[in-house]
Parts: structure tokens; sequence; C-alpha cells
């Protein structure tokens, strides 16, 4: 993996990404269901830099999830690829995918703590400016380790079951446009 070319992908990904889980998680959390509504909410009461709350946390988050989720699956794979002497099906790769996943989950949920606090404060707060280790710091003190890694079994069983759906399929077309590339002339 070229970490430096992953990492900036992540980086320009989370500039599409990060207004749509401000809307999303406000929209989970608010009397209104209207998407648009909340959407206008955030432009109109905190400009373009609500939309935007929470991106520094989002990388902060995304950069070790992918750092330990991608090196595992791969180990993973090698590991049982070795202990079968060939190469893992798609579905084997699929499974490690998913432990890869739902490790990378568990280890990084700390993170998507705090991202979630900062999307979610109140415009103005201190959460609200963005600083993750005050935000960490102030969970610790009031909720302990307990806190710091509230709803980690839901996030990985979702992260679990992406990771299974998506390493699985990546494993697959790779295979297929490997194929495909011995067949061509």
């Amino acid at each position: 993996m070229d970490r430096p070319g992953f990492v900036a992908a992540l980086v320009v990904a989370c500039l599409i990404r990060v207004p749509s889980e401000v809307v999303k998680q406000r929209a989970q959390v608010s009397a209104s269901t209207r998407t648009f509504q909340i959407f206008s909410n955030i432009l109109y009461e905190e400009g373009i830099q609500g939309l935007y709350r929470g991106y520094k946390s989002t990388v902060l988050r995304e950069i070790p999830f992918s750092l330990v989720q991608f090196p595992l699956w791969e180990s993973l794979k090698a590991l049982w690829s070795w202990r079968q002497d060939h190469v893992v099906d798609s579905w084997q790769s699929a499974v490690c995918g998913a432990f890869a996943g739902g490790f990378a989950a568990a280890v990084t949920t700390p993170l998507d703590v705090a991202k979630t606090r900062i999307t979610l404060a109140k415009a103005g707060s201190s959460t609200a400016d963005g600083n993750v280790l005050s935000v960490l710091h102030g969970v610790w003190r009031s909720q302990g380790l307990a806190g710091l890694f509230a709803g980690v079994f839901p996030r990985m069983a979702a992260i679990s079951l992406g990771g299974f759906i998506f390493l699985g399929a990546y494993d697959r077309t790779h295979s297929l446009l490997l194929e495909v590339g011995r067949k061509s002339p």
C-alpha cells in the first residue's frame, strides 16, 4: 500500500464524507426529520464551516483505522494462505476483512466517540472547537474507559460486516480482472 497516497486519498474523501456525516448525525438526534431543513439550518447558523465540523477529528479517526485494518487484513490473508498452502479464496479474504475491520473499529472507537461529540456539539462550545485530545480527556474524566468505548460493539459489528462485503468483493473483483488480463491477447 502506498501510505502517503492512501492518506492523501483519505483526506480528500473526507471533504465529501464529513458534510454528509454532519447532516446525518444531526438528523438522527433532531426533532426534524427533514434533511434539507437540517442542511439549511447548519448553513444559516454556522456557515460552510458548520458542515465541516469534525473534519480534523474524522481524518484523525480514518488514518489510524486504515493503518490498522488494511495491513491486518493482508497479514491475516497471508497467514491463512500459508496454513492452507494456496492463495485464499474470496470468501476467506472476506472473513479476514471482517476480523480486520472489527479489530480496527474497536481500537479506534475512542477517536470515533470524540468525532461524534465534536460533530454534535453546540456551536460555539469548547467541544465544537474540535480539540480531539481535550474531548477525549473530558470523556475520560466524566465517564472513564466505558465512555471512551461507548458503542464499541455496534461499531465493530457494522464495520466487520462492511469489511466482509467490501474487502471480499474487492478481492473477488481483483481476481476476476487478473483472469481477464491473462485471457486477453
